[in-house]
């Protein structure tokens, strides 16, 4: 496969990936059969006992047409304590149990001596391609995908990106990776967004022609994307929160204009030290960031972002899902007009 346009002018990591962030995984559980076209992907943001040590976080909500699990203590405590769970819509409960089960399996402790746990479960509605009314994932997609997580990442038609979409073309799972300022932010992306006419790819309008060749009747906008970035830059969830919003950038320039019927989530978190589950153990004391050293971090978001969006549209390929639905994937659709991208 030929290479992806490159976005920006900023030095991407060695895998290019999200996993560029040191002791970030990946891992997807791909379920691909007739009507039953989804998955799940799951992002460890270190190889440890996340509900033990905590790592510091902060979400944006750009538009809140979404159904997620965990976001409100996040949003009051700073940290997320499981892994970060990626799948459809009505597989929210499932594998917020999943990581609840797993949580326990590791801390028996939990609801018991100690807290409770918050799962963190992200969704986009997968329903054009999958039977999302049959409730495939369970638990054990969960615990595989969880398994699976390794720093390569596969990238489009897998794991919970099996049967998204994108401007009217194949979405899924996308990741990317920008270095500045000293440290690596990297991006991955569930996308599932976009009308036809509106796709800008590295920088191109591409809408139009996308438009003419699938002919299909204008809809609103009523997809959803999922934005997690990572960084091994030591912030605290106040700027993690700062750099949740700099991940918005990257999905304008995409050409998303946040629609209603959008979910468009965004998620920061850093791996430069963890909290502390237990009152006994010593809170970290690190230098954080000086807020004027900041921008290269913006715009490493930013590019990261929007290069993960695009390596799920260029990386995707064509699927067909239920009822005769099909999804095809942008480098079919249009490769006379790609081919000026490939590097």
């Amino acid at each position: 496969m030929a290479n992806a346009p490159i976005v920006g002018r900023l030095p991407a990591g060695p895998r290019n990936a999200i996993t560029d962030v040191a002791g970030v995984t990946v891992g997807h559980c791909t379920l691909a059969d007739g009507a039953c076209q989804t998955g799940v992907t799951v992002v460890r943001p270190h190889p440890g006992n996340v509900y033990v040590d905590k790592v510091p976080a902060a979400a944006t909500v750009f538009n809140g047409f979404g159904k997620s699990i965990g976001l409100v203590q996040v949003d009051e405590l700073g940290v997320i304590e499981t892994p970060i769970a990626l799948g459809n819509t009505f597989a929210v409960g499932a594998l917020a149990q999943a990581q609840i089960r797993a949580a326990i399996a590791d801390n028996p402790e939990i609801g018991r001596g100690w807290p409770t746990v918050n799962p963190l479960v992200f969704e986009c509605n997968d329903g054009y391609l999958n039977d999302i009314q049959a409730m495939a994932v369970q638990g054990a997609h969960y615990d595989a995908a969880l398994a699976a997580a390794g720093p390569d990442v596969p990238q489009g038609a897998v794991g919970a990106g099996r049967g998204m979409s994108s401007f009217g073309a194949k979405g899924g799972i996308g990741t990317a990776s920008r270095v500045a300022g000293g440290y690596t932010v990297g991006a991955l992306v569930l996308s599932n967004f976009g009308t036809p006419d509106s796709l800008i790819l590295a920088g191109r309008a591409l809408g139009a022609a996308l438009d003419a060749r699938l002919k299909q009747p204008p809809e609103p906008e009523k997809g959803s994307i999922i934005l997690i970035v990572a960084t091994d830059a030591p912030l605290d969830a106040r700027q993690l929160r700062r750099l949740s919003m700099r991940a918005g950038t990257g999905l304008a320039r995409t050409g998303s204009v946040y629609g209603h019927g959008s979910g468009d989530i965004a998620l920061a978190f850093s791996t430069a030290y963890t909290v502390p589950h237990l009152a006994s153990a010593p809170m970290p004391a690190v230098p954080m960031v000086h807020e004027s050293a900041l921008d290269p971090l913006f715009r490493a978001a930013a590019d990261s972002v929007e290069q993960a969006i695009v390596h799920a549209l260029w990386h995707a390929e064509t699927v067909h899902g239920r009822d005769g639905h099909t999804r095809r994937a942008l480098r079919e659709l249009l490769p006379d007009l790609l081919q000026g991208f490939t590097a």
